[in-house]
């Protein structure tokens, strides 16, 4: 069980980190009264995703040691 739990942890924080970069790259920044603003087009849906695969690799993990 630890193992799947450190499957998890590491395919998660690996998605959160791919799927967090194509996020933030796929924005458009335009200047507005001088301040530059940035507009996301992407999808959040695979980072919360993601995350989710992590804390749960994480609690699989905490689990298995008691």
């Amino acid at each position: 069980m630890k193992y799947l739990g450190y499957l998890f942890s590491i395919g998660g924080f690996a998605g959160v980190i791919y799927t967090g970069i194509n996020y933030i790259n796929n924005s458009d920044t335009f200047s507005a009264f001088g301040v530059n603003v940035a507009i996301s087009k992407g999808d959040p849906m695979p980072v919360i995703i993601s995350a989710i695969v992590l804390i749960a690799g994480i609690l699989i993990i905490r689990a298995s040691k008691k």
